[in-house]
């Protein structure tokens, strides 16, 4: 046994002679720590670390199977899901990955941001930190985009219209993201190379040189109200600190890391299982216009701020607002690299994070409502009026119930009842004709969703004949001008050159 373990001890003494990364690793490890930086509140960046690691052996299995071409994208994301065994669990780890870790940086931001951790000397380490979170945005998107479904297709034709906006080299910020005139098999590659080789490359970079500024500095000790920071004495202040309450990072500090690491990875395994893998929806066409994409989680709120904003500041707003907001978090520790870390002593970064995670969690919210679904106020449960049922046959009155049992009255009104959402139906076969009706009940159109799925032909035909009865009294009913016309030109025989034509023909 003895001499097992001393054959292990020179195995392990040749390749350090050589190598020489294991005793530098080891010290890193065990690198002292003040003890009150053995909090919760100090778990967030090793998390951020644990889902990276998760996203890249994730991304890399899945890189095995997906092909990154227009019209093989959308087929081997379904292979995935249906052919190869627990390919869908593969696709919703990486998913919900990406969202947890979005919300794991933001987090983490957040608690640096509050506990004063940007100021002297770890303002590149902020910076760095910024640079990461926006890193890990775009990687959220150009995943999305690599699901080349009907919601990424068109949602790439939104962000191209914005990118176009850009004065001067909007045309060629366009080209370059599109990789031609056209989402197309180009558009594909250029963000599978992005996902996969250059944000990945660049991140990890990043990454390490981050964890390399956090062992060489140290990590930011608890925030203690009145300890201001100067950068004459703060680092033999923090030295002293260690030397009197330090404790090694492994294992005394880094437990509780392991244990909310190990609990963000069973949330995101939670996730996976109950929820499956995001997409993808149908599949990308670009004849299909109506349509109303909508992006990831993250990048909900962005969604509705734009729904929201007047067209007449759109533009400035989503070039002129990113732009100082970031500036800001770069330049805040240039500028207020010392002073007071304590958060009580700091009520403007307190309200500044309230205020920030208040309007995104809102925004958020709003964003998860498609124009034609939300929260309704209108009671479905109302029976339909008895003027509309008086002098109808039965098919007609089993439409009324249909129209009552899907709840249509949520978006529209009957007899000013209902919802306000979409139109009255009081006078709706006096605009649309029944062809009209069908198509738009079948596969909407507006804001109104498609019910194809929802509806068996004898519902839709019963829905349909009820609705031709509402003219709103005594108008005339809708009629389709082009076959009017059709059947007039049948009906009129042609002229001779003996015979005229008949008068008003």
């Amino acid at each position: 046994m003895a001499s097992l373990k001393q054959r292990g001890i020179d195995v392990y003494n040749w390749f350090e002679r050589r190598l020489g990364v294991f005793t530098p690793a080891i010290e890193a490890a065990e690198h002292p720590v003040p003890s009150n930086t053995s909090s919760w509140w100090y778990v967030f960046g090793s998390a951020a670390t644990i889902i990276l690691v998760l996203q890249v052996v994730t991304g890399v299995l899945l890189a095995l199977v997906y092909a990154p071409t227009a019209s093989q994208a959308w087929g081997s994301l379904e292979f995935l899901d249906h052919n190869v065994k627990l390919g869908w669990f593969l696709r919703a780890m990486h998913g919900w990955g990406s969202d947890f870790m979005i919300a794991i940086v933001l987090i983490h931001l957040a608690q640096v941001f509050l506990f004063g951790a940007y100021k002297f000397p770890r303002e590149l380490t902020w910076i760095i930190g910024v640079f990461l979170l926006l890193l890990t945005l775009g990687m959220a998107f150009t995943g999305q985009v690599l699901r080349f479904d009907q919601d990424a297709y068109w949602g790439l034709g939104i962000g191209a219209s914005i990118v176009s906006r850009v004065p001067v080299i909007g045309g060629p910020l366009v080209g370059l993201m599109l990789g031609g005139p056209i989402i197309a098999g180009p558009t594909l590659s250029r963000f599978f190379t992005l996902h996969v080789f250059v944000i990945p490359g660049i991140l990890l970079g990043l990454v390490a040189l981050h964890l390399l500024m956090v062992i060489r500095l140290g990590i930011n000790d608890w925030p203690m109200p009145g300890r201001l920071v100067s950068k004459k004495t703060y680092v033999q202040e923090y030295h002293q600190l260690t030397e009197k309450t330090g404790i090694p990072f492994v294992p005394d500090a880094a437990w509780k890391d392991a244990v909310f690491g190990a609990a963000i990875m069973l949330a995101i395994m939670a996730c996976a299982l109950w929820f499956g893998p995001f997409g993808p929806t149908g599949q990308p066409d670009p004849t299909i216009i109506e349509t109303a994409p909508k992006p990831d989680f993250a990048f909900l709120w962005i969604y509705a701020v734009l729904a929201y904003l007047p067209p007449s500041i759109e533009t400035p707003v989503l070039f002129i607002a990113p732009v100082i907001g970031i500036g800001v978090m770069l330049l805040l520790p240039l500028v207020s690299g010392e002073g007071e870390k304590h958060w009580s002593r700091r009520p403007v970064a307190v309200l500044m994070v309230a205020v920030i995670a208040v309007t995104l969690g809102a925004f958020t919210r709003l964003g998860m409502y498609t124009p034609w679904s939300p929260i309704m106020n209108a009671w479905t449960s109302d029976t339909i009026p008895t003027q509309y049922l008086h002098d109808r046959t039965p098919l007609e009155r089993q439409g009324a119930l249909v129209l009552q049992n899907k709840q249509c009255r949520n978006c529209h009104s009957i007899g000013g009842a209902g919802g306000m959402r979409g139109p009255a139906l009081d006078s709706v076969a006096s605009r649309l004709t029944e062809d009209q009706m069908i198509r738009q009940v079948l596969q909407g159109g507006g804001n109104m969703p498609a019910y194809g799925n929802a509806l068996n032909p004898s519902e839709t035909t019963a829905l349909v004949q009820f609705l031709k009865t509402l003219r709103g009294g005594d108008l005339t009913p809708a009629v389709d001008a082009s076959r009017k016309m059709a059947m007039t030109s049948e009906q009129t025989p042609p002229a001779t050159p003996n015979q005229p034509a008949p008068e008003g023909k």
